[in-house]
């Protein structure tokens, strides 16, 4: 019986040499929390590249009507999602990496290296982030007048279509919270009537929500996958990354998303003074563009988001032994209470007070 690993060590090795880099230099680049992982290629000439390596991974164990959480969450389990939702971007104007080489049946992808000055790397050398968020609150207005096409087609014929952000995958990420922070917090299993009020309490807010109209929603768009390309200009200035989970939902989701930075202490001038910047512009550019529903939305997302982000960071600590990820909770938790402060949130405000500590460091001192 052959050994998987070599298997697979053996058809990267025809992969690269069928694209041309058979030969070139590697070194890993460091990746997110999924199975996937990055090497840059170094090709003869000064020419690199940057190889995605996706295998397959087993879905997770069934959490409702049989399917795991990626299948309910819409995350992407092959890459196929990445090639159609890059192809799209390229198409209205965005930067979003070629790609150069695929091999679909293991998981290999090929793409543009837009190298790594990426917005946390800008930000920890002390770099003045307005302009350069500025430039990324710029791209999501440029994909608000872009709405996704029915049907996405790529270059290589691959046809795809962005799953919608539902009831079901707004749930579920909520869920995280219930089913790995508060655990740790009491100590003990959630009551069931602690949970089913959670639940409701969303229910209300995803009512009026799903109500709405939608377009891209990128879903990672934060500093980590942003990238500077100083040699390029206008629009194709600013590199996106990390987009294969992408789907078609409410606008403010990523605006929140980069303006909300699960990583990094943006200075404080930056969310009011983008947000209304971003309302102004949209505002401008399309006569029905409803200010008040979209800061509410903005402010339900926020909190939708950073609830999820609480409950991964929690399982990463928990489950995989990435302790890391708790530095980042009291930013998260801070995000949280803002976002629960608007007044139509105020159902969801008690529950959150009510169950979840005040004082950060006790929070995450039981994870």
């Amino acid at each position: 019986m052959s050994d998987p690993a070599v298997s697979r060590h053996a058809a990267l090795r025809t992969f690269l040499c069928n694209a041309g880099w058979g030969d070139a230099r590697t070194v890993h680049i460091n990746g997110d929390a999924s199975t996937r992982s990055y090497t840059r290629l170094f090709g003869e000439g000064g020419d690199t590249a940057i190889l995605m390596d996706w295998p397959q991974a087993p879905d997770g164990p069934p959490m409702r009507d049989g399917r795991p959480y990626s299948q309910i969450a819409h995350l992407a389990e092959e890459m196929r999602p990445f090639v159609a939702v890059a192809d799209a971007l390229r198409e209205v104007g965005l930067a979003a990496p070629r790609i150069l080489a695929a091999d679909y049946a293991h998981g290999f992808l090929l793409l543009e290296d837009f190298g790594d000055t990426v917005f946390t790397e800008l930000a920890a050398k002390g770099e003045d982030m307005l302009a350069y968020y500025g430039q990324a609150v710029d791209a999501l207005l440029a994909l608000r007048a872009h709405p996704p096409a029915p049907e996405l087609y790529s270059a290589d014929g691959l046809a795809y279509t962005l799953p919608r952000y539902d009831r079901e995958a707004l749930h579920i990420e909520t869920e995280l919270l219930t089913d790995w922070l508060l655990p740790a917090i009491r100590g003990g299993e959630v009551p069931p009537e602690v949970r089913a009020e959670f639940t409701h309490s969303w229910d209300e807010q995803f009512d009026w929500l799903l109500a709405l109209p939608t377009g891209w929603v990128l879903r990672d768009y934060h500093s980590p996958n942003l990238i500077w390309r100083e040699s390029e200009s206008g629009l194709q200035r600013l590199g996106l990354i990390d987009f294969q989970d992408a789907l078609r939902g409410h606008l403010a989701y990523d605006l929140v998303s980069l303006l909300q930075d699960a990583r990094l202490d943006l200075p404080e001038v930056i969310e009011p003074t983008l947000l209304a910047e971003y309302c102004d512009k949209a505002a401008s550019a399309d006569p029905s563009f409803n200010r008040d529903d979209f800061l509410r939305a903005y402010r339900l997302l926020g909190a939708q988001r950073n609830t999820k982000i609480l409950g991964i960071f929690a399982r990463l600590a928990r489950r995989d032994g990435k302790r890391g990820y708790i530095r980042h909770i009291p930013r998260i938790a801070r995000y949280l209470a803002a976002n629960l402060a608007d007044p139509a949130l105020a159902r969801l405000q008690a529950w959150y007070e009510r169950e979840l500590p005040s004082d950060i460091a006790a929070l995450t001192s039981r994870l």
